[in-house]
């Protein structure tokens, strides 16, 4: 459905860096940091039926009018089958299937799929409830910076989506892993000073990528 793919949106190489920075900031914290990446948050039903309604409609009143003299028995089985033909094209065309979802409902799911997705894959087990997903929704062009109850006692859910939206600045700009890297070596300050490591300290929360649906 969207030209990038959770799976595939990292190099190799990429994926090796990630990784070898996410070990690079955990020396130095008792945080643990976790990446997930997903092709989108929702299917945004509503979305491909506007893009076809409107799409539609305008193409059969386009048609009619040139040549059949705007006729209603012509515009409406058109209308029909266009919508329908646009409703299932739109979704292979990210930039503009987006145009068809308001935003704060891009906002509300990548949100919601974020919180989902941390609990989904246990996040929250670590011991001093210190797990921080950054969650990518490709579709939507959106980044989440998602917290354990451990860190918002120190780091404030805005401060956190400052982040968030440098490294979703960073997927728009074709940048996404340096700027991924950069944002994560921020908030790794940040929790080095917060929550420095523990002479007992555990790798709790795998360094790999997520790959989410």
């Amino acid at each position: 459905m969207v030209t990038m793919k959770a799976e595939t949106f990292f190099s190799a190489n990429e994926k090796k860096q990630i990784e070898a920075t996410i070990a690079g900031i955990e020396q130095k914290t008792s945080g643990e940091i976790a990446v997930m990446v997903v092709d989108q948050s929702d299917t945004y039903p509503e979305g491909r039926i506007l893009a076809g309604i409107l799409s539609g409609s305008l193409t059969a009143l386009l048609i009619t009018h040139r040549f059949f003299d705007e006729s209603l028995w012509y515009f409406i089985p058109l209308a029909v089958i266009f919508a329908f033909l646009f409703g299932w094209a739109v979704r292979y065309a990210p930039p503009l299937f987006r145009y068809f979802i308001p935003a704060g409902r891009l906002e509300s799911e990548v949100q919601e799929r974020a919180l989902r997705g941390f609990y989904e894959k246990q996040l929250y087990r670590t011991r001093d409830q210190t797990g921080v997903l950054f969650f990518l929704s490709l579709l939507e062009h959106r980044v989440w910076v998602l917290a354990d109850r451990g860190i918002y006692a120190r780091i404030t859910p805005e401060e956190l989506k400052k982040y968030a939206h440098l490294i979703a600045y960073g997927i728009k700009s074709g940048n996404a892993c340096q700027v991924l890297c950069h944002e994560m070596e921020q908030v790794g300050e940040v929790l080095a000073a917060h929550f420095p490591i523990r002479d007992d300290d555990e790798n709790e929360l795998d360094n790999e990528i997520i790959i989410g649906k």
